[in-house]
This record gives C-alpha cells, structure tokens and sequence, in this order.
C-alpha cells in the first residue's frame, strides 16, 4: 500500500525550477576542459583497438588499480549519487544498508569465488558463461534481457541527466542529451573499453571532488553530526537516523522493510544478483591482465564503496533537515532534488563548475558502463553466435562501433520510462529485481551443483523473471499484497525471483539430463580449468595483493561501521 509521501501524486518528471544555478565563464571552462580531456582519452586509446579482445575486453592487459577504480565508478553513475542521497532524504540512514551489507560482501564474493570461472573460462561475458555451463537456450535468453536492462539502465541515466541539467543549466533537455550521448558514443566508439575504463578512471576522482565539498558544506550547514541527527529525530524520530532500528518483523520504520527482507532481499538477493552477474560491473575485472588482477578488481573496488555512502547519504539527510516535508509536494522539492538543492544553496563558483563536472562525469560513467557491456554482449553473444557466424575479426569490431551508435539512440527512446519515479534508485532496484536476480540463481545453482542440467537455466531464468514481474506489476502494484514503499516491494520481488528460479532449477533437473561431467571442468566448484591455475605474477606474493585478505578485511571493515548506526 503506497502512503502519500512515498509516492506523491504532482509530476516528478522535472526537478524544482527554484534550482537553476548562478553559473559562470569559470564554471563552463572547467567543463569544456573536461569534455576535451574526455575525448582525448578516446583517441589515444583507439591507437590500441586491434582485435575484438582489444576492443571489448582491452586485449585483457589492464593493471589491477585501474580496473578497480573503474569497476567502482561504474557503479558510481548519477543515478547512484541522485538516487542515494534520495533514498537518504526518504528513508534516512537505513542506506548504509545497500553499501555495508549489499554491496561489499558479494563484492568479496565476486572476488573471491566467482572471478576464477568468469577469468579462467576465458569468457568475454557473463551469458557466454551461461552457454559453457548450460545451453544456447539459456544462453540467448540471458544475453537477450541482459542487452534490454542495459538499454533501460543506459536511458536512466540519460533522463536523470537531462532533468538535472535542464534545472541546473537552463539547456533543454534534448541539448543535455544529444551532448551527452554524443561524447559517451565517441570515446566508446573510438577506443572500447579501454576508453571506457580509462574515462572511468578520470571520472571517479572528478565524482569525488564534486561530492567532498557538498558534503562538507551541507554538514557544516545544519550544524555537524549532532545537529543533524538532533534535527531529524524531532522531525522524523529516532528510527530515521539509526541503521536497524524499528525493523523488527511487524514493526513501522521509514523504509516498509524488516530485517529479514534487509538481509536476504537486499544484502543476498539483490546484492548478490548485482554484483556477481551484471555485466556492467564484471566486464571491468574482466580486462584485468591475469587471474590475480581480475580477483582484485572487485576487491580494491571495496575499500572506497565502503565510505562512499558518507557522500551520498550526508547530503541527502542536510536536505530532509533544511527543508520540513522534503520531498512531498507541500515541499516543492522530489528526493532526487536533494543533491541539485544544495549545490544551488551553498557552492560558490569555480567549486560549483567542479560539481556539475563531477555529475555529468558520473551520468557517463554509468551510461558508458551499460553501453559498452550491450555491445560486448549483443555482438559477441547475439549477432555473431546466432545471426552473422564465422566472419573475420574486423568486420565485428566494426560491428561493434555500429551497434554502440545504435544503444545510445536506444538509450534515448527508454529514457523517459523513468519519469514516473521519484526516487530513481526505486526505478533501479526494481530493474534488478526482474533482470540480475534470476540470473544469479542460475548461476549460483549452476557453479556449486554439478547435477544441475543443460535444460535447468533456461527454465530458472524465465521462472525468475516471471516471478520477480508478476509479485512487483500484479501482487504489489494493484494491492493484492500490502507493501509499504516502493523499495519493500523490490526486495520482496527479489525474494519471490529468487526462489522461484532456483525451485524451477531443482525441479527441471531432476526430470532433465545432467551435462557430461568432462564439460564442466572449470564450470563447477570443486572443478577447475588450465586458466584457473595460473601461476601469481611476479610481486603477486606481497599480502595486500593477495585476495583473501584483501576481501576479509573489506568484509571486517564493512561490518566494523555498523556499529555507530546500530543504537
């Protein structure tokens, strides 16, 4: 059941018109600088871009920091920044739990366990796993919904751009986009995803510098910490600025979830399906140089995850504290304003110019991401396995180019299915849901159940997705069930994909014949390939490059900030 400051019933198509910031000649001289370094970076990484390894996986040749910074800043997209401190602004300090416990432990998770079979396989894709482990069948589907949640997560960050900027700049919207999607389409185009991953690399530090200074400003606004967390009890209660407190089963809190639905739907389902199967994120480790390097990917990608919800959640709980109602329609404001509100209020210029950097710098990101994973995905599992086979190495290069060119004119066209959410981090988790969940099932079941048969992927990811639709479209959305937010509803989805998938799985293999045990080496746990037995690099023995303690210590350090929250 929806409450009226969860959805609110004005249009959350445009941001409040109050927001237009005081940009000056200093401001747009940093972006123009930005834009220029941006697609320098792709001409210089085109010199590179032979094969279609070269251009789809960077030849797998790039140095573990590298791909870790950008493995985080793919992640660390507009829609993130926008959509955190949004969360943060609606449900408060409950979003630490999307970064400590679902984030970071399927991270270490990835790392850990997962990365030996996608690097050892020598896969270029998270669904070409899935043709190795399973069948085309389940292979086709899962490369199919994977290129359409790319697009739509693509067109999010697309229309959360053009909002901004429109509010921000005064540019129409269809400027935001076309300039936007125009130089995302250049440096992918021209350089694949070593261009990609090098921008990503220049763009974590700009998202950075954009964010310290909000987040700064805004705390030193209301007062430090204990002025903050003093506002928001009187306002809110005290549930609002603790991580745990009120999610007792039955009970009320901010988020319309409890603890059981925080740890399996979000910190296992979504988290999981998130961060070990979307491509966006794997293909990153992916082009890591050797083994070690592809494990330390997620793992260096961690230790700044960990602190990063400071910068996003902070400014959404200034902006719930300044402004009584946040967020609801006597407000003027959405959650997705809060960050835009700010910047407006306490950013001088040369600082603010940073800041719109950093937030264009962060659409790209998350856009550029999404885009060169379809075209990896599209090409190399769609076009060239089932429509055009065994042409030369160049022409799918050049097909690659071309298809880029058509996600990002995709990616406009779905756009605008995001007007209808307040909350785009909503609009995101309930993509997840239908898409990366089912898929993680089938492939959890799949690595650590060797009698899990050829026919069983397809069958779980179509019972998955199914499951996750009909519970968010069916149950929740025509009050058949009583869910109190958009959110609840989203890791109840996952749940239902969930278990659905892996039911679907057990049943369809007990009835269907297993792979032959000689085609699951390096498939399977407890199996392993020539790839997955690689020997260390040279200087790979020194202990913050070993893996294991890489990822217990982000695990550790993940659970140690809890404790602040927790009372």
């Amino acid at each position: 059941m929806h409450t009226p400051t969860q959805t609110p019933t004005y249009s959350p198509t445009l941001l409040a018109a109050e927001l237009r910031l005081p940009t000056n000649w200093l401001d747009y001289t940093i972006l123009g600088i930005y834009f220029v370094v941006v697609l320098g970076i792709g001409f210089a990484a085109r010199r590179s871009v032979k094969t279609t390894l070269d251009f789809f996986l960077s030849g797998r040749s790039l140095p573990a920091w590298v791909t870790g910074l950008a493995f985080i800043s793919a992640n660390l997209a507009a829609t993130e920044i926008l959509g955190m401190a949004a969360n943060s602004a609606q449900y408060g300090a409950y979003t630490v739990h999307w970064y400590w416990i679902g984030a970071i432990p399927a991270m270490v998770f990835l790392g850990l366990v997962m990365m030996p079979f996608y690097y050892g396989s020598k896969v270029r894709s998270v669904p070409e796993f899935l043709l190795l482990r399973f069948d085309k069948w389940a292979h086709l589907l899962s490369s199919v919904l994977f290129a359409f949640a790319a697009i739509l997560i693509a067109g999010v960050n697309l229309y959360a751009l053009a909002i901004v900027v429109e509010a921000l700049l005064g540019w129409p919207q269809w400027v935001a986009i076309v300039v936007a999607g125009f130089f995302v389409l250049a440096y992918i185009t021209l350089g694949g995803l070593s261009s990609a991953i090098y921008n990503e690399v220049l763009q974590f530090f700009v998202i950075l510098a954009a964010l310290i200074p909000i987040t700064v400003l805004s705390l030193k606004k209301v007062g430090g910490w204990d002025g903050l967390t003093d506002t928001l009890t009187k306002s809110h209660g005290d549930d609002f600025v603790t991580a745990w407190g009120g999610t007792g089963i039955g009970d009320a809190n901010p988020l319309g979830a409890n603890w059981l639905t925080i740890v399996l739907g979000l910190g296992f389902v979504l988290s999981f399906g998130y961060w070990t199967t979307n491509f966006a994120e794997v293909q990153r480790a992916l082009s890591a140089k050797n083994l070690s390097a592809a494990q330390r990917t997620p793992l260096i990608a961690a230790y700044p995850k960990i602190f990063i919800v400071f910068l996003v959640m902070i400014p959404g709980l200034a902006a719930a504290a300044l402004v009584p109602g946040f967020g609801t329609e006597k407000s003027g404001y959405q959650y997705n304003d809060a960050i835009p509100y700010l910047m407006e209020g306490l950013l001088p210029n040369g600082v603010l110019g940073i800041a719109v950097t950093g937030l264009l710098a962060a659409f790209m990101a998350g856009m550029a991401a999404n885009v060169s994973s379809f075209n990896t995905v599209f090409t190399t599992d769609i076009w060239a396995k089932y429509v055009v086979t065994d042409r030369e190495d160049s022409y799918y290069v050049r097909f690659g180019r071309l298809i880029t060119a058509i996600g990002v004119l995709a990616s406009i066209g779905t756009a605008f299915l995001a007007s209808s959410f307040s909350n785009i981090m909503s609009y995101l988790q309930t993509l997840f849901s239908f898409f990366n969940v089912p898929m993680f099932v089938v492939f959890i079941i799949g690595m650590f159940w060797k009698r899990a048969s050829m026919k069983s992927g397809f069958w779980g990811l179509l019972a998955g997705t199914t499951a996750a639709m009909i519970n968010y479209f069916v149950l929740y959305k025509q009050d058949i069930i009583s869910i109190p937010s958009d959110q609840g509803a989203n890791f109840v989805s996952a749940i239902a994909g969930f278990v659905a998938g892996g039911v679907v799985m057990v049943a369809v293999s007990l009835f269907t014949a297993p792979k032959p045990t000689e085609e699951l080496q390096g498939l399977v746990y407890g199996t392993r390939s020539p790839g997955m037995a690689e020997p260390p690099a040279p200087g790979d023995e020194a202990w913050y490059r070993k893996p294991a303690l890489l990822g217990w210590g982000a695990v550790v350090l993940a659970a140690a900030c809890y404790i602040p929250f927790s009372f």
